[in-house]
């Protein structure tokens, strides 16, 4: 199951602003997914076995076939013939082998096993990934002062940053002027990494070696900022070759290779998709948006488009080709899928989401902004999967946030009878991030003093009741902080809802204050979140000066009488009585 667009992590970034590449444990792109520690073994495995005539017999060419093996590489040929061979006491060695706890005995594990041949992207991301993670780790053994360790990395390093260069020019287009010298900035700060470092080895004045490490905490960082410009100007090269490339093709499947490629980007963090956006990503995938030769693609390009969107470039570029207008046309279009038109609803929520601040500015939104909403209301009544509801509210609960208006045309679109109505559906509404989104529509239109009837009508209270009872079945962090939103945006709901008399008594008649109660007084009911103890707080207090009867003498004294504050620090310091 998806989780809503606009939820986006800051992208990590270390030296040379790229970081870890976004990833987590080297996540998504293929180039990571391999089998790291089975290929290490492998080729110790290997270097073990390389023995003079130790093929078998098996592989000994017969005469037919000797002028092809004479032009094979002997080394190729013979790696080849180990697929077939088993050697009984190498395989005894390589399972006595102890594997090292330490950190930096695992790197060579990440370092098994190259990008596939002619493959300049995956050679970048892959070289990139492991020399950035180097430069953190030499970064960290110096602050320990471990010189032997810095030392031997720097070296490492080297070979890295050397294999990376060769590697790609071998694979890639002309070499620019500019990355020429850069990198040859990059290999000299290398060489001059590992002699500085070396030097430190045989050093034992303290004082010395302080001035010292000062000295290679500059060269490592203006190492850094080499490998940076050069990483990032290489991917600037291969993207704009891959932009080029959906521009100038006409061929439905060259079209879906080039932009899973870039969706693949997308995925390692927010400095590649600043890349595609500057170096046109975003025309080009909506030119792909534009021609009905390519509606199969439609899905593709959007999701892509969605990933962009995450950073500020993107939305400019989006505003820039009248994208927000090409959106519209496709969630009007009932000619269209329904994941095409899923994954337009998926643009909009990024474009839209309240935690990126210069989506605020997108004025292209405001004219279409009716047709959006209408459209994605109809999705929402009409979708036949949790995914495809999911997304279109996520959309709906983001511009709620983006303009005021919107909760007013979802007024008069009964939009809060098609939600309702969704919550007793579990094939749409399955998941607590679904239900935030709902319960966010809820609460940003519970301001409006209509609102309250139609809630009413609807048994909406009960369904909020219900929401204040929220509970993870995974326990994961984020499905645990999801259900913290619904119950403290459920709370606050209550709260704007009780204004009206009505609402008040619906709720205190469904025992709303008997788990707003528990909400504050037990911290396990509300996972110690203290947004949720605030939100119950206030809405327990709206609903005791409604009805005061329903509340007993201690509950009173302690969580509405005293100032909020009070109340706040008397529940937030409770320890539970487990007798």
């Amino acid at each position: 199951m998806r989780r809503p667009p606009g939820n986006g992590e800051a992208a990590s970034e270390g030296i040379g602003g790229w970081g870890l590449w976004g990833r987590q444990e080297a996540r998504r792109l293929g180039c990571a997914g391999h089998d790291h520690c089975g290929q290490a073994l492998l080729q110790i495995g290997i270097n073990m076995m390389a023995l003079p005539g130790g093929r078998h017999l098996d592989s000994i060419p017969l005469p037919g076939q000797r002028l092809h093996l004479m032009q094979v590489d002997s080394v190729q040929r013979w790696m080849e013939d180990l697929k077939l061979m088993t050697e009984c006491e190498c395989m005894c060695v390589l399972q006595a082998k102890p594997i090292s706890l330490e950190e930096e005995a695992q790197s060579d594990l990440i370092l098994a096993g190259g990008p596939g041949p002619g493959d300049p992207l995956q050679l970048l991301l892959k070289r990139g990934w492991v020399i950035s993670t180097e430069l953190r780790r030499i970064g960290q053994k110096l602050a320990q002062d471990r010189w032997a360790r810095v030392h031997s990395m720097s070296v490492r390093l080297t070979c890295h940053a050397r294999s990376m260069v060769s590697e790609y020019s071998a694979v890639s287009r002309s070499s620019s002027q500019e990355m020429g010298q850069i990198e040859k900035l990059l290999m000299e700060k290398c060489s001059e990494l590992s002699a500085v470092t070396e030097r430190c080895l045989q050093v034992e004045n303290e004082h010395v070696l302080k001035s010292m490490k000062a000295c290679v905490s500059e060269t490592l960082s203006t190492l850094g900022q080499h490998f940076g410009q050069l990483l990032e100007l290489a991917l600037t090269r291969e993207v704009q070759a891959l932009v080029r490339k959906i521009n100038a093709s006409d061929n439905i499947y060259t079209t879906e290779s080039t932009t899973g490629n870039l969706f693949s980007l997308t995925q390692e963090g927010a400095p590649l998709c600043r890349i595609i956006a500057k170096e046109g990503g975003v025309v080009a995938l909506f030119k792909v948006c534009r021609q009905d030769s390519f509606r199969c693609l439609y899905p593709q390009a959007l999701r892509t488009l969605a990933s962009i969107c995450c950073v500020e470039e993107g939305v400019h570029q989006l505003e820039k080709v009248d994208g927000v207008l090409c959106l519209a046309d496709i969630l009007t279009d009932d000619s269209h899928s329904e994941a095409t038109r899923a994954e337009a609803a998926a643009v909009v929520a990024q474009v839209t989401s309240p935690h990126l601040p210069f989506t605020q500015h997108l004025g292209s939104f405001l004219e279409s902004m009716e047709e959006i909403v209408t459209a994605l209301v109809k999705l929402c009544q009409e979708a036949s999967s949790g995914e495809v509801f999911l997304l279109a509210s996520a959309a709906l609960a983001n511009i709620t946030f983006f303009d005021t208006m919107a909760c007013e045309m979802l007024l008069q679109l009964n939009a809060i009878r098609v939600l309702l109505e969704a919550c007793s559906d579990k094939q749409r509404v399955d998941t607590p991030y679904t239900r935030d989104q709902i319960v966010t529509i809820l609460a940003n239109m519970s301001v409006l003093e209509q609102c309250a009837s139609d809630i009413i009508q609807e048994n909406g209270v009960q369904l909020i009741m219900g929401m204040l009872s929220e509970k993870p079945r995974s326990g994961t962090p984020a499905e645990v902080a999801a259900c913290e939103r619904v119950q403290q945006k459920a709370a606050v709901t209550l709260a704007r809802l009780s204004r009206d008399p009505a609402v008040a008594r619906e709720a205190v008649r469904l025992s709303c204050m008997s788990r707003l109660i528990e909400l504050c007084r037990s911290p396990s009911e509300r996972n110690s979140s203290d947004a949720v103890l605030v939100a119950c707080l206030a809405a327990l207090r709206r609903l005791a000066g409604v009805c005061p009867e329903g509340l007993q003498d201690s509950d009173f004294q302690q969580l509405v009488q005293p100032r909020l504050v009070d109340s706040f620090l008397l529940c937030s310091n409770m320890e539970e009585s487990f007798v």
